[in-house]
């Protein structure tokens, strides 16, 4: 196998799979010349963790960087670390600070360009006042002496540009970046992280709200508050309005088919008759109602989890749907196999270990995260069903359909054994999950006498 002579890694943060389905065709190239993972699922819930188990392989306990613990273990050799071995240069082109050198997610790239720092914002006082009444750490930070810091006015800059499309910017410069270097013969390593359908989800060219009358302008964007703030976690009776969690969740749909004939044309320009390797994926999901959960952090249900995944090889060759639960983790394992380094399993070899295992630490709220949800979960998929450890108690429910506000809760199991050991028949699978399984409640176990210190 020839390695590829640049390879691609697009992220559409926080997209849905079902966003990306939900008018049909989504992006014709794409679809026409890719292999389309239609049953992907997240390794995690959030940017930092499910980012990392992209850069590694590994699951969250084993790469250990997520809510309470942040950053990424220098001991780890990162995807881009392996990509300089074998003489790419790696390149990132972030919208999204999780991605660089807050928690070391920048280590083995040679070059990152933040998008923030490539676009002039459009609307500097808006996202000003909205991201600083909006994120409770930010507030602290702007009423408190420490106003100047850089910190703060990096959290700024970056809100400045959330609130407009930059996704042009960016593929621009991966445009300026692909010609520099194939003057010079030099083969590259590209992650580019996109922030249109993160929220708050852009429905238009710059920040605006949907809602037709005041009264619904007013309601969508204390929604809009509620769910960066996470008040659900803080409150015994439901904080948030269900009908205006499905105008949220409307807005990432805009988001989406705003930004996908770019996107698409985006691919296409850089794949076709070209030797490159180009994947489109999201991160994770997120979660507008399902479950009674809301944003990303904490959840392993489907709407947070299942997450589009294209795999395009050079020139289109195999393109095919795969209908099987598998782990996007394996992005990892199946990149370094084509650049020559041999991986017992990846997206597409054996079946019986690159299935999805999701993990989620709880969300540590500085106002108070209420006891009923200090809990940590370990999720597995096997034979058309999810089955969930939680609080000590195993939990279970159907793989879900296409439409995730119909998706099946998680009840609790009546069987008193293990269900790795009553339900798995493949025994490399039981014997995998049952070792991930105690690993996972050792670090769980840690992290929780940690937080109650």
């Amino acid at each position: 196998m020839e390695k590829p002579k640049h390879i691609f890694i697009i992220v559409a943060d926080s997209l849905r799979k079902d966003a990306v389905y939900n008018q049909g065709v989504c992006m014709d190239y794409v679809e026409k010349n890719s292999i389309q993972f239609t049953q992907a699922r997240s390794s995690a819930c959030w940017t930092l963790p499910a980012t990392s188990c992209m850069f590694t392989g590994l699951n969250v306990h084993e790469h250990q960087t997520d809510t309470h613990t942040r950053n990424l273990p220098k001991n780890i050799f990162t995807l881009s670390e392996h990509m300089k071995a074998k003489g790419y240069k790696t390149i990132q082109v972030t919208a999204n600070p999780v991605t660089t050198e807050i928690f070391g997610l920048n280590r083995g790239f040679d070059q990152v360009f933040k998008t923030w720092k490539l676009v002039t914002p459009k609307l500097k006082k808006t996202m000003y006042f909205l991201l600083s009444m909006s994120k409770h750490r930010v507030r602290n930070m702007i009423f408190s002496k420490d106003i100047v810091s850089q910190k703060l006015l990096e959290d700024i800059e970056v809100a400045n540009c959330w609130g407009q499309n930059t996704h042009l910017d960016a593929f621009q410069k991966v445009y300026e970046l692909i010609e520099e270097n194939d003057k010079i013969g030099q083969p590259c390593f590209f992650f580019i992280n996109l922030m249109e359908t993160h929220f708050p989800y852009h429905i238009a060219d710059t920040f605006k709200l949907s809602g037709n009358s005041l009264l619904e302008k007013i309601n969508e964007v204390t929604t809009l508050f509620k769910i960066a703030n996470q008040n659900f976690l803080l409150q015994e009776n439901p904080s948030i309005d269900q009908k205006y969690a499905d105008l949220i969740y409307k807005r990432q749909l805009t988001s989406y088919q705003i930004i996908k004939n770019d996107l698409n044309y985006f691919i296409e320009s850089i794949h076709k008759n070209k030797e490159n390797l180009v994947v489109f994926c999201s991160d994770h999901g997120d979660n507008f109602g399902e479950m009674n959960w809301y944003y990303h952090f904490s959840n392993v249900n489907d709407g947070g989890n299942r997450v589009p995944l294209f795999w395009l090889n050079p020139n289109g060759d195999g393109a095919k749907v795969v209908d099987t639960p598998i782990s996007s983790r394996f992005i990892f394992q199946s990149l370094l196999e084509h650049i020559g380094v041999p991986q017992d399993t990846t997206l597409f070899k054996n079946e019986a270990l690159n299935f999805p295992t999701i993990q989620s630490f709880w969300y540590k709220h500085q106002r108070g995260t209420l006891e009923k949800y200090r809990y940590n979960q370990f999720l597995f998929v096997d034979n058309g069903n999810r089955f969930v450890k939680r609080n000590d108690m195993w939990l279970t429910a159907p793989i879900t359909g296409d439409s995730y506000h119909n998706e099946s809760r998680f009840v609790k199991m009546d069987h008193k054994t293990n269900p790795i050991e009553e339900f798995v028949e493949d025994q490399e699978k039981q014997k995998y999950l049952l070792k991930r399984e105690e690993e996972f409640d050792i670090f769980s176990n840690k992290m929780m006498e940690a937080t109650n210190d």
